[in-house]
Parts: C-alpha cells; sequence; structure tokens
C-alpha cells in the first residue's frame, strides 16, 4: 500500500469533520438532532451581494482566470473598510492580498515562513488549525496557557519562561474564538512589544469583530504594528459569506508580497462573481451590523437560558458568535457533550477540541435560529 506522508503523524482530522459524520449517521438513523456546535451562519447575505455576483456571471471574462491578487475593486474596498471601520490605512496594491477564505491564510504564511525546526506559539485555548498546520509544515509547537483568571489574553510573563530564540510566528485571535474575550488597544501594544523584543511575526487571526462586539479594533491600529504584525480578515462571519470563501491578509508590503510567492503556486485566482459579490459587502452601511446584531443578541438570551438549565456560568459582557460557558465542578466536557447528543439529540461543542483550557467548558454558536433554541431549551429540560 502506499503509505502516508509523514507529516500527517501529528495531524488528526479536524473534529468536526469527523463528529459531523457521526450526527450524520444518527439523523439517517432517525435522530432528530439539533447542532449548536457549528459557527456557520444561518442568515443570508445582503441582496445586493447577491445581485452582485448574479449580475457577474454574464460578464465577458466572467469564466477567465482572474489576478492572484484579486481585482483592484476588490482590493480598494478592503482598504476603505479597514480605513473606515479600524482606522487602519492600508495600501490597496501592495498591503492586502485577498484570500479564499481566512483558513487557506493560515496555511499560506505557514507555507512562507516556516521552516522545519522553526516554533510556533499557538493559543491554548484556541482554534484547532494552527496547531494543525504548524504540524503539517514541520514545525514545532508551542503552546501558551489562556485562561479566565487573566480574561483569556496572554501572559508575557510565563510565555518567556520558554525557550524562544526559534520563535518565528505567534498566533493570535481576538476577538477570542472560542472564548469571545477581546483585546484592548493596550493589550495589543503589549504584543507589538512582546514580538519586537523576540523577533517574533504576530498574526492576529481576527474575523469575529463586528459580531456582539461595540469596539472593534484591528491590530495594525497599533503605531509601529506593521513592522511585526499581519492580520488576517474574513467576510465568513462578518457578511454571512461563509461558504463563498472571502477573506483577506493585510499587513507590511513585503511580508505580503512573501505571502503572494506561496498562494501564486496554489491557486489560479478567485471567481470574479465572488469578487464583485465582496465588493458591494463592502459598501455596507452599519445599518447591516445593528440588524445582524439585533437577531444575535435574541438568540444569545437563549443559548444564556440554555446553559442556565445545564447550571453552567458563562460571562454576559463578552460577545461573538459564541457562547462559551464552565460546566459545573467535577463534569467532563466531552462526556457531557456525548451525553447531550445521545439522550437530548442536541450536538453542542465540547471546549476540549481547542485545547486542554478548555476542559471543563462548552461552546455553542448562535447560527440557529431561536424557535430552534427553544427546542433545545425543551429537550434539556424535559
Amino acid at each position: 500500500m502506499i503509505q502516508k506522508a509523514d507529516r500527517l503523524n501529528d495531524v488528526k482530522e479536524y473534529y468536526f469533520s469527523k463528529k459531523l459524520r457521526e450526527v450524520a449517521a444518527l439523523r439517517t438513523a432517525g435522530k432528530p438532532v439539533i447542532n449548536i456546535a457549528i459557527g456557520s451562519p444561518d442568515l443570508h447575505p445582503s441582496s445586493t451581494v447577491i445581485e452582485a455576483i448574479q449580475q457577474a456571471v454574464t460578464l465577458p471574462n466572467a469564466h477567465q482566470y482572474q489576478s492572484y491578487q484579486g481585482i483592484p475593486e476588490l482590493r480598494e474596498g478592503m482598504a476603505q473598510f479597514y480605513n473606515e471601520k479600524y482606522n487602519v490605512t492600508l495600501n490597496p496594491a501592495t498591503e492586502i492580498l485577498p484570500l479564499m477564505g481566512s483558513k487557506e491564510g493560515i496555511m499560506l504564511i505557514s507555507l512562507a515562513f516556516l521552516n522545519k525546526g522553526d516554533k510556533v506559539l499557538i493559543p491554548n485555548p484556541g482554534y484547532p488549525t494552527y496547531a494543525s498546520v504548524t504540524n503539517l509544515v514541520e514545525a514545532d509547537t508551542i503552546f501558551y496557557n489562556l485562561n479566565a483568571e487573566d480574561n483569556w489574553l496572554p501572559n508575557f510573563e510565563e510565555i518567556e519562561k520558554n525557550d524562544l530564540s526559534k520563535v518565528k510566528i505567534m498566533w493570535v485571535n481576538y476577538p477570542h474564538m472560542p472564548t469571545g474575550a477581546v483585546a484592548s488597544k493596550e493589550d495589543f501594544k503589549q504584543l507589538i512589544a512582546f514580538a519586537k523584543k523576540h523577533a517574533i511575526l504576530i498574526v492576529n487571526d481576527n474575523p469575529y469583530s463586528f459580531i456582539l462586539n461595540d469596539h472593534p479594533l484591528s491590530i495594525l491600529a497599533v503605531e509601529g504594528a506593521k513592522e511585526v504584525s499581519i492580520e488576517l480578515n474574513s467576510l465568513s462571519k462578518t457578511f454571512n459569506m461563509a461558504g463563498w470563501r472571502v477573506g483577506m491578509v493585510v499587513g507590511d508590503a513585503e511580508i505580503i508580497k512573501t505571502i503572494l510567492e506561496v498562494k501564486s503556486n496554489m491557486d489560479s485566482g478567485m471567481f470574479l462573481g465572488i469578487q464583485k459579490g465582496a465588493v458591494e459587502a463592502f459598501k455596507l452601511s452599519n445599518d447591516w451590523f445593528h440588524k445582524q446584531n439585533e437577531i444575535y443578541q435574541e438568540r444569545r438570551a437563549m443559548v444564556w437560558k440554555i446553559f442556565d438549565a445545564l447550571n453552567c456560568t458563562y460571562d454576559k459582557t463578552i460577545g461573538g458568535l459564541f457562547v462559551w460557558a464552565k460546566i459545573p465542578a467535577g463534569e467532563n466536557s466531552e462526556a457531557l457533550t456525548d451525553k447531550l447528543l445521545y439522550e437530548k439529540d442536541v450536538f453542542i461543542t465540547p471546549g476540549t477540541i481547542f485545547g486542554t483550557n478548555g476542559e471543563g467548558y462548552i461552546r455553542a454558536s448562535l447560527c440557529v435560529d431561536v424557535a430552534t433554541l427553544n427546542v433545545v431549551l425543551n429537550r434539556i429540560t424535559a
């Protein structure tokens, strides 16, 4: 038999990829499982975005290969968005690279900067793909602890107890997934100072800025940030375009140029219609965000009731697309979520999939309508 590559020895199939097959099998067997685990927006993009992609398919060049850097109109829209929403000035020609989803960016950045044996700082808890991609490119992981006592922010004194001489990248993610914690400008200043001290590239993964968050912030708004940091962003959550796969990486021109060296060998450009739709998304007014958040506020109130019924505790001051909750003392995260799945036909995420510091927590998504969440509440309290 053909043997799989050694690089896969330390990489497991993504939790949701495997677990959703299990959920599908239960549904096939007649179980009415409700999924409140996944952060895939069920709301639709704006009608202007839909119209733009519909109109684009008839354009003379719609079905040709597109630029690796995206159409100028898209990069200009991204630059304007960053200027208006984050007060960050970006050169659309050199400091912005559109991506096929920000998840692609995690791989491209890692391929662009990491050699075998380089080290990477990864949050625990944090998005599992950071560690998976680090393993795929044969770099080494150093997990840094996040906890509720520190508001899920890095403890630099603790991090500096590690040998950081070979660290090239530090992944941060604020607003944070899975906890919803936010970083202030002062927190980002400390990150930038840490990065300069140790010659580390900070990558802030920032797709949740506008969901139940009154103060959207980019790490690039900090003076000197471009010297040592870049940022990933996405239209998936902000504009309900998850399946469109539109994201971006922004920052220093030389860093972006290096990432493009990888990307230009990985794909042949994004479909024009998707780019045209994204352009329209960036033109939406603040009313768009207000209306989305009104829906999410109502849903979050229902999730709080669900967690109350499970005797969980949670922080009502934290926003984001999920609710992160501490389960009762003595309970186990995976055992609790499996019990809910098999006894109540409800799929909730165990905190452990985000790292060892996720033990004792569960996470629910707001990508489910109120009526469905009410069914979940009734099942749990029955």
